[in-house]
């Protein structure tokens, strides 16, 4: 990709899934990149795995004060961010009328409120600089309707017009895209969905198969580079071809 070595990159949820391959696609292209993330042992495990990042940290965006500090951190080492993926999400598999005013405030918090937290902070330091990318995950849960993820569902339909708002009052310095993958083979997905499940869902994507970590990296990777220099404010969509029929409302047998 043009014009990504040297860049600084941050991740947020950078540690697990689609976050530590997107860690490694971005060293790959030479940039500097910082991973945060929640989970203290997946920080343990991403800096034995990739040491070329120039630091971990340990975070939730989802509380201001933890925001405020990896930025104050930011600011001492490198003075400036030239991308900001904004990954760090959370999902919790249950039925509209179980979920709990706990549940629903914890999803929307971890993948709004501290999206919007992230980004305003690399907003501030892009713009000063006129220069900057802020792509943030969506998801195709935020595009249609999905069983039993109504709460996931509002907060990546949150994503997008979030996205598109600051699109048009960062332009023309700063890019923001929003990338909606649908099924993608993380452990967040593993951990709520059997193998049969599993088998399911691949057999309603019109490729087959759900998507590599990987290959959501490779978006990123382009969308912050210059070959994607006239790209913002809109949605990328890379779900197999999954909403290209409506195929995503389609119930199966686990729904």
């Amino acid at each position: 990709m043009r014009n990504l070595s040297g860049k600084r990159v941050l991740v947020t949820g950078g540690a697990r899934g689609i976050g530590a391959a997107t860690a490694k696609r971005f060293l790959e292209e030479g940039s500097r990149v910082i991973v945060i993330d929640r989970y203290r042992p997946a920080l343990e495990e991403i800096k034995k795995e990739l040491p070329q990042l120039e630091d971990t940290i340990s975070a939730d965006v989802s509380i201001l004060d933890d925001v405020n500090r990896v930025y104050e951190h930011l600011d001492q080492m490198w003075n400036g961010l030239d991308v900001l993926i904004n990954n760090a999400g959370i999902s919790i598999r249950h039925r509209f009328l179980d979920i709990t005013p706990e549940d629903w405030q914890a999803v929307i918090m971890t993948n709004l409120t501290g999206l919007f937290y992230m980004a305003k902070e690399a907003a501030k330091r892009m713009l000063a600089a006129e220069k900057g990318v802020i792509i943030n995950m969506g998801s195709t849960n935020g595009l249609m309707g999905y069983h039993y993820y109504a709460d996931y569902n509002a907060s990546k339909a949150g994503v997008i017009e979030l996205s598109r708002s600051m699109a048009l009052e960062l332009a023309p310095y700063v890019r923001v895209i929003t990338l909606c993958p649908g099924y993608v083979l993380t452990p967040m997905q593993e951990a709520e969905y059997t193998p049969e499940m599993m088998r399911e869902v691949d057999n309603k994507i019109p490729l087959g198969r759900q998507a590599r970590p990987e290959e959501m990296a490779a978006i990123f990777a382009f969308l912050a580079s210059d070959d994607a220099s006239y790209i913002t404010g809109c949605t990328i969509i890379a779900d197999g071809g999954e909403t290209a029929g409506g195929l995503a409302s389609q119930k199966t047998a686990f729904s």
